[in-house]
């Protein structure tokens, strides 16, 4: 199988029962914490290139809640990578990497199917 990245951040609660969801059928996966370990901007414009900038950035979030309004209202896909690096936490979350393929947000039927379970 191809390599499986877990992008996130630790204490969030989808993050959590991502987690549980591998780690139940003993899939093996890397976990990068955008706290910890930072966010590369070349993979947030890959993402935002296959699933559009409105599916990346987690405007349910506290950080883009807090975004001054001209802010938010600016934001489109020509700038939303810079926005998203300098505030990593704005990125939905989990993002899983397996291989070259990403999804974006967990459900178990999604992982399900990506991880032919």
């Amino acid at each position: 199988m191809a390599t499986i990245t877990m992008y996130g951040i630790k204490n969030c609660d989808t993050i959590k029962k991502a987690r549980r969801f591998l780690e139940s059928h003993d899939i093996a996966y890397q976990f990068h914490d955008y706290r910890t370990d930072g966010v590369d901007k070349k993979l947030i414009q890959t993402l935002i290139k296959k699933h559009g900038w409105e599916t990346v950035v987690n405007k349910r979030g506290t950080t883009w809640r807090k975004l001054d309004d001209s802010v938010k209202t600016a934001t489109d896909e020509s700038n939303a990578a810079d926005l998203l690096a300098e505030h990593p936490a704005m990125v939905k979350r989990p993002v899983l990497m397996i291989g070259k393929e990403s999804l974006i947000g967990f459900t178990a039927d999604s992982y399900t199917d990506a991880l032919s379970l």
